[in-house]
Formats: C-alpha cells, sequence, structure tokens
C-alpha cells in the first residue's frame, strides 16, 4: 500500500521513515524527526500530514499539543505553549496572528495493511554553512581539547552542532553527563591528571552555575579547564528573561578569562585567548555563547598555539643556585615535602632524594608520586598521613619543600629551615616567611642540582632508618584488621586488600570524607596516579572525577589501558550516583569502590570532638550493589572480610562499570 498525502511528492526529495503508522491513533498529533527536521505528524478525518513543528508565535512544538474542536465546531491543532491554532491537514490559521500557515512536507503510508510505516519527504539537506561556532569549534582542536563533557539543551544548540561536527570527524570526543556539576568534576580531574584543558558545556541559568563548584575544584587545584556556557538571545540579555542571568558576573571570581561571544567578536582569537589562558595559568576559562551567535555565518580561519606558547622551564640565576646548594650540603637530616605541583616532575625529584639520601614525604595531593615500595618513600604528611612521614618531619634539619602547599591539613613545620621549590611565584612564602624561597621549575630545579649537592660526611642513615618505620607501622596496621565491632569492616582492612590487587598504574579518583582519610593512611601505592578534591574538598568529586580520568585514559597515549578506580563515601556517592548510567552508556572501564556506614562520618566525628551532639549526620541508603545493577553495571556487596579480595577481584577484572560496596564501620577508619 502506499498513499501520498499533503504537497505533491518530488523525486528529488529524500524520503524518511518517520513512524509507524500504528504509533499514531486517529485524532492525534505527534512530534516526528526527518533528518535535520522537527515535524509535526497529524492523523486526522482518515488523512494524514506533516508541517512544521514550530509554533511561530514562540517556538512551541505543535507535535506536544492536541486536536480540539474550536467554537463553531472546526478541529484545530493547539499549541501547547500559548494556544495558537492550526487546521490538522493544511497547517492554515484561523486567522488574526498570521497571514500564512506552517509548511507541508509530502506524507506516504508504504507497506501492507495493518503494518503500514509513515514516510515524509523532505528537501535534501543543503551543504553546511560554516558558522561562528563551527571556527571556535575548530579552534579548540588546534589547541589541544580533545574532550567536552555536558548537556545539550536549548540554549547551547548551535555550539553543541559545532562540537558535534569536531566528534564526527574524529577530532574530538563527547560525553553527555546527567548533571552539570559531574561535567566540571570531571573536566577538572582531566586537567589534574594531563595537564591539558577539557571543555565542559551547558545551557544558560542554572546548567552554567551548576558547573561553578566543580570549577572552583579546578581554580584552586590549579587544573586548566575550559568553560561553555549557552545564554539567552543578546536582544533579551538582561531584562530578564527565562534563564537569563548575568554569567559574566556569576563567573567573574572563578575564572581567569570570560567573555561573551557576540556578533562582533573576533570570534578564533576569543577562542584562542580562552585555551591559552587555561594552558598557561592553569585556571578556568569561560566563554558565553548567546544563542542568536551561535549559527552566525563565519568566514574567519582557526587559529593555533603556533608562536603564542613560550618555554615553560624557569631556572633561578646561577648565583642563586650555588646558595641554595651550600644550604643543602650543610643539612645533616634533609627531607624532601613533594606535592602535586611536583606531578610533572616526580623522576626527577626522586633521582634528587636518591643524591641525598633524603626521605620523600608527600602532601595528599601528592600521595603515590613516590611509590611507597620505594626506598626513600615516607608516605603523607599530615592529617591524612602515616606517623613514619610525621617521625621524620620532627626529626629533620631542613625541609626543601617542591610544589607543596603549606595549608593546615599538610603539616609542614613553619619554625624549621625550608627551601621551597615552585613555578607559581605566589606559592613562596604564601603562608609564612621561608629561608630560601626558589622561583622555578622543579624538574629543573632538581636536575641541576645534582651535579651541585651531596649527602654530608655526618649525614645519618635515614634510608635504614625509614625501613624500620615502615616494619613499626606495617605491623600495626597489621593489628588494626582484626579491630571488627560488629558494625562493619575497619577500613584498615579495605585498604590492605585493595593495595594488594591495585593494578600497579591505575589512576585513583578519591571523594571527601572518612574514606579520604583512610585511604591516605592505609593505602600504599606502588605507581598508581590520585586524583582529589584537594584545597576545595568538595564531597561528591570521586566519581565524575572518574568519568574525568577515564576519558583521559582514551585520549592520551600515557594513560591509555589503565584501570580507573573511583573510591568514596556512602555521602559523596549520594551526590551524583546517577553519573553510574554515564559510566554504563559510555562502556567505561571504571571501579567504583564505596565505603557505606550509614552517615556522614566524618563530620559525626568533627561534632564529637568539638563537643557536640552528632546531628543529622545518619543517612538513610538503598543496596548500592543492587542499584548499580539496575543502572546496568556489575555490583556486589561485602560485609565480612573474607569476601573483600574476591569481590575487589572481580570488578577489577570486570571490563566495564563495576561498583563494590563494603559496608564500613564509621569508627574505624
Amino acid at each position: 500500500m502506499s498513499e501520498t498525502t499533503g504537497a505533491a511528492a518530488a523525486a528529488d526529495l529524500d524520503w524518511i521513515k518517520v513512524a509507524d503508522a500504528n504509533d499514531l491513533p486517529e485524532g492525534r498529533v505527534m512530534s516526528v524527526t526527518a533528518g535535520a527536521l522537527t515535524l509535526c505528524l497529524s492523523h486526522f478525518d482518515g488523512q494524514w500530514a506533516a508541517m512544521d513543528n514550530r509554533c511561530p508565535h514562540q517556538g512551541g512544538p505543535l507535535g506536544e499539543g492536541s486536536i480540539e474542536k474550536g467554537v463553531e465546531g472546526k478541529c484545530w491543532i493547539r499549541c501547547p505553549w500559548h494556544g495558537w491554532d492550526f487546521d490538522p491537514l493544511t497547517g492554515a490559521p484561523p486567522g488574526g496572528h498570521e497571514d500564512t500557515g506552517q509548511t507541508l512536507y509530502p506524507v506516504e503510508l508504504r507497506g501492507p495493511a495493518g503494518a503500514e510505516e509513515v514516510f515524509v519527504g523532505v528537501a535534501p539537506e543543503p551543504p553546511h554553512e560554516r558558522t561562528v561556532t563551527d571556527a571556535m569549534a575548530e579552534t579548540f582542536v588546534n589547541w589541544g581539547v580533545k574532550r567536552v563533557f555536558g548537556m545539550v539543551g536549548h540554549s547551547n544548540l548551535g555550539l553543541a552542532d559545532a562540537l558535534r561536527r569536531r566528534v564526527v570527524a574524529g577530532e574530538m570526543a563527547y560525553i553527555g553527563i546527567r548533571h552539570e556539576g559531574a561535567a566540571a568534576f570531571a573536566a577538572s580531574a582531566y586537567g589534574k591528571l594531563t595537564g591539558k584543558p577539557a571543555a565542559c558545556l551547558t545551557i544558560a541559568g542554572p546548567g552554567a552555575t551548576n558547573l561553578l563548584t566543580g570549577l572552583w575544584d579546578a581554580k584552586v587545584d590549579r587544573a586548566p579547564v575550559l568553560a561553555l556556557t549557552g545564554q539567552v538571545q543578546t536582544q533579551v540579555m538582561g531584562p530578564g528573561a527565562f534563564q537569563d542571568i548575568d554569567l559574566k558576573s556569576a563567573f567573574e571570581a572563578v575564572a581567569a578569562f570570560s567573555q561573551p561571544v557576540l556578533s562582533t567578536s573576533n570570534h578564533p582569537e576569543l577562542a584562542s585567548l580562552a585555551c591559552k589562558t587555561a594552558l598557561v595559568e592553569r585556571n578556568v576559562a569561560h566563554l558565553i555563547f548567546p544563542d542568536d551567535a551561535q549559527t552566525l555565518p563565519s568566514a574567519a580561519e582557526a587559529r593555533s598555539p603556533e608562536g603564542r606558547l613560550g618555554q615553560p622551564v624557569i631556572l633561578p640565576a646561577e648565583a642563586e643556585l650555588q646558595k641554595v646548594a651550600r644550604r643543602i650540603n650543610q643539612a645533616k637530616r634533609p627531607i624532601i615535602v613533594m606535592g602535586h605541583g611536583a606531578a610533572e616532575a616526580r623522576e626527577a625529584v626522586i633521582r634528587f632524594a636518591e643524591r641525598l639520601g633524603a626521605p620523600v614525604l608527600t602532601t595528599f595531593k601528592g600521595k603515590g608520586l613516590i611509590p611507597d615500595t620505594h626506598p626513600n618513600a615516607a608516605g603523607v604528611l599530615g592529617r591524612s598521613g602515616t606517623p613514619i612521614a610525621s617521625w621524620f618531619m620532627n626529626g629533620c634539619d631542613l625541609v626543601i619543600a617542591l610544589g607543596s602547599s603549606f595549608s593546615n591539613h599538610t603539616g609542614i613545620t613553619s619554625y624549621l629551615p625550608i627551601i621551597q621549590v615552585d613555578y607559581e611565584r605566589m606559592q613562596l612564602g604564601r603562608f609564612h616567611p621561608v629561608e630560601m624561597p626558589v622561583w622555578g621549575e622543579i624538574g629543573a630545579f632538581c636536575n641541576t642540582m645534582l651535579q651541585r649537592v651531596s649527602r654530608h660526611a655526618e649525614a645519618e642513615d635515614q634510608i635504614a632508618e625509614l625501613k624500620e618505620r615502615w616494619a613499626i607501622w606495617r605491623a600495626e596496621k597489621e593489628t588494626r584488621l582484626s579491630e571488627e565491632r560488629g558494625k562493619g569492616l575497619p577500613a584498615a582492612a579495605l585498604f590492605a586488600s585493595l593495595t594488594k590487587l591495585c593494578p600497579a598504574d591505575a589512576v585513583i579518583a578519591v571523594d571527601v570524607g572518612n574514606n579520604t582519610y583512610s585511604f591516605g593512611r592505609y593505602f600504599e601505592p606502588c605507581g598508581q596516579r590520585v586524583l582529589m578534591s584537594g584545597y576545595l574538598g568538595s564531597i561528591g568529586y570521586g566519581l565524575p572525577a572518574a568519568i574525568g580520568a577515564w576519558a583521559a585514559c582514551q585520549d592520551f597515549d600515557e594513560f591509555r589501558g589503565r584501570k580507573v578506580i573511583a573510591i568514596s563515601g556512602d555521602g559523596g556517592f549520594g551526590q551524583y550516583a546517577m553519573e553510574l548510567t554515564t559510566a554504563v552508556k559510555y562502556r567505561m572501564d571504571l571501579t567504583h569502590i564505596l565505603m557505606n556506614n550509614g552517615e556522614l562520618g566524618k563530620i559525626s566525628k568533627e561534632q564529637r570532638s568539638g563537643q557536640w551532639p552528632v546531628w543529622e549526620t545518619d543517612l538513610v541508603n538503598p543496596s548500592f550493589a543492587a542499584f548499580a545493577r539496575l543502572c546496568g553495571a556489575q555490583g556486589s556487596k561485602v560485609t565480612a572480610q573474607s569476601e573483600l579480595e574476591e569481590a575487589l577481584s572481580s570488578a577489577i577484572a570486570h571490563e566495564g562499570p563495576a561498583l563494590v560496596e563494603v559496608v564500613t564501620d564509621p569508627e574505624l577508619v
């Protein structure tokens, strides 16, 4: 059977199936897609019609409306937004608001009776006309932006289509998330791991403001991120249109660069400046895209970083290097504190430490930069640290701080002699004066010091001492494995098993809470990279950060094939739990270890330590393992130590998203 209705069929049309006839009962309308067009398909009085779906009033979707009788008994398609009417077969209005009706498209029913398919004839899609956002997206690619995390919506559709074209061309990859906050955290983690910016895409208004927490995480931890936000049309910006807020002001504090994209802008140059700011300043760059500016035609050539970036290696003057070397050579018990700022120079730092015979303590953000199995490793210093690191901090006569912050969580003793080296001048002596502030790139500094320093003739054997202190701490950790009170597993048991089973090249994203302290204290890295919300300390970071890390492992050969592991508490996982479906959608090889203690355990401890009653920290949780399975991931639950290794091994070996729910005691952290 074949039946053509509407405008006369033409041989040069593209005929596209839009529905089965049984999908649309008599007297109803529905929205359908034919190529790039969205149409209103109507079935009325035994006939079919397809017309432009967009109401000429304010763009309401006619296919979401209904066919209703008017005052004179005639039936009309009624727009669901503001009630404008159109003839269901001709698209003509009743008069009074538009002289012309909706554009009509020919319809054919094809196939046997009772199983007909509905086809609509549309003109072949014209060649794409290059736009402003095409020029900017091409510029992003040239600057090395490989990944976008985001949510496509009504005020970013032109920009989204430009990004789509780059994805189709194989120049970029996209991950659609469930909440914009997760996009910002994912982009932040991506930047922390790779040093390269990823982008996060949102609509105007609430979509944009949902980015702010994750962007603050990137800003304070010095991670490059590109924020791309839609905006209302320029002619209604300001007076208070739907979802219209002053995004430039809203992002002013968090973004080092924040500019609107206007019709008169130099569009590729704006994109270049945003990318350069993110890279050079290790910060957030923000571009605001009004809806009407996104699809303006553009013949502008995309820009690239050639000729716009200088050599990043900075070394102090020779006289200063000699002075620093003399001071180091005087020390009998020097220690090195390595922070996240030394992540790209970790091998040079380790060689420098070996030359001096110095223990290497890390900040919590720097955990894993030196394996705990290395003879010079002393573990983490501070609140999330080990007694080993504290022992060597208390006994040293010189602190060499490399890329380390001096926050109150870090625990670097301020009254000791300190040589601080950092590529960020504002970090030098940030919280208090140090004996020798040195501005320089950490890897270059360590390499040049190798030829200038040596162990003091009377230096104590700190490496042998390290071995003794590790033996004492590991023996104590072993005793903590049996500290069960019938309220869940001790954290020491979980991280003893994870230390044994975790792949040496894994990337581990750690959330905020008691799980964080336990991980810092008990897990012994042997080469893994660790990501965390450092200065911001934002709960909910773990799973979105793991998504960002997984994306980085697809985009860069250095990380390709690595297992990604997320660690969180039940409070943190609950913040972005639905992002587990994102991991399922994109088949992410990601294992989430969830410590379920039924409360916000860290806050309970803070209330007790401050002599406050424990109040409103208890949580009502589902079975997280069952939740994971409902989402399409592997899910398992552990309630006894005997189950730990099998559950962790299975989850880590699983090629896809897996979640291990471990019931833990909130007191045994």
